[in-house]
């Protein structure tokens, strides 16, 4: 078997593809690419058993048959080529051999047959998304979701498909984020978990690209297809919390700030604050909002005024600046909304500009108790 391939082409791809790879994997034929050739067309795919991405590449040949070719030492070697074809020769001898304009080299390979077959889903439900829209979702929501092995469900973002849009909401108990469209719908109601790691795969190329993105899911897995992408993910199981019970509904108290002020001046305030609470004390009265932090320990204080348009009873409120930094950098907005209802119940951030029409964000954040 044999085919001919632009290397910066086939580099491109298979870059893509080698973040699904693991540095460690418990199977060592995890370790390859599998290439998968069938005439005019090269199937590529990599799996860590978990998620299973594949990518077809346009290739000249017309033969047939599959090989698993070590990812890293091939992805070393594409890297020194400039541009030009390779080709790839099949021996006998269980090793490929590539030849370049200035050289040849064998790369010892498996046999195809041993690399796990990608799961079928059987009986899917289908949504389409504009990669856009998919895109700027898991940007908004992805960095709130937790990293606690010991609560799987909320180190994953639901997705909530149904009739009237799609919502994605994440969050670790600290800190919630809400994603809503109503201008893209499904065609009936479902909703899923979808692990970290195979949305920041996607995060990564959807950028790029203004195609269709094609979701079909059942109970385990989900499937993302577009462009020459197939990816395949298993995904969490279990029933995600509750979170419309958490988002607070009467919020009397509203501050309306510029985000980079208010976000340079929290990130400011911040450095003197305990390095193990990380907290920020929040004061406001009238058009005055004074941000102040202190560590006792080692006698580090600093304090900042701030002019905003406020509407509300006078109030003290604490946060940890961590969460509200990665907040405040997440939105995009000129303006944003800090809703609250008492010291001791969360505060809802939300931006005042910069949306599209039927798009909408809600950031949640926890308080901390103030030590007076």
């Amino acid at each position: 078997m044999k085919f001919i391939v632009s290397s910066s082409y086939l580099l491109k791809q298979l870059q893509v593809l080698g973040s699904v790879i693991n540095n460690s994997n418990t199977l060592p034929i995890l370790d390859n690419f599998l290439f998968e050739l069938n005439s005019k067309e090269l199937n590529v795919s990599a799996s860590d058993l978990e998620t299973t991405m594949s990518a077809s590449l346009e290739i000249e040949s017309t033969d047939r048959g599959s090989v698993a070719v070590p990812a890293k030492l091939l992805l070393d070697i594409l890297k020194t080529f400039p541009e030009q074809p390779l080709t790839f020769t099949v021996e006998e001898n269980s090793t490929i051999e590539i030849s370049s304009n200035s050289g040849k080299y064998a790369i010892a390979y498996a046999p195809g047959e041993e690399f796990p077959k990608s799961v079928l889903l059987e009986e899917p439900s289908s949504t389409v998304v504009p990669a856009e829209v998919l895109n700027i979702a898991i940007s908004k929501t992805i960095f709130a979701a937790g990293n606690d092995d010991l609560r799987p469900v909320m180190s994953g973002v639901f997705f909530q498909f149904s009739p009237e849009g799609l919502i994605f909401v994440a969050t670790d108990a600290h800190k919630l984020v809400k994603y809503a469209r109503t201008d893209v719908k499904a065609s009936q109601v479902a909703d899923f978990i979808m692990p970290k790691k195979p949305l920041n795969i996607l995060k990564s190329i959807l950028g790029a690209s203004d195609a269709e993105v094609k979701i079909d899911y059942n109970d385990s897995n989900a499937t993302f297809s577009f462009e020459n992408y197939i990816l395949t993910c298993r995904l969490i199981d279990g029933k995600y919390p509750n979170y419309e019970a958490v988002i607070p509904k009467e919020n009397p108290n509203k501050l309306l700030i510029d985000r980079m002020q208010f976000l340079n001046s929290v990130r400011r305030v911040a450095i003197f604050s305990n390095k193990t609470t990380h907290q920020i004390r929040l004061k406001i009265a009238g058009a005055e909002l004074n941000i102040s932090a202190e560590d006792i320990d080692y006698s580090n204080k600093a304090e900042e005024r701030l002019t905003c348009d406020y509407q509300g009873d006078d109030m003290q409120i604490g946060f940890n600046s961590r969460f509200l930094l990665e907040m405040l950098n997440n939105l995009q907005s000129d303006e944003i909304q800090l809703e609250m209802s008492m010291p001791n119940r969360a505060g809802i951030l939300t931006p005042v500009d910069g949306l599209d029409d039927g798009e909408t964000v809600t950031m949640l954040v926890m308080p901390v108790m103030l030590n007076n």
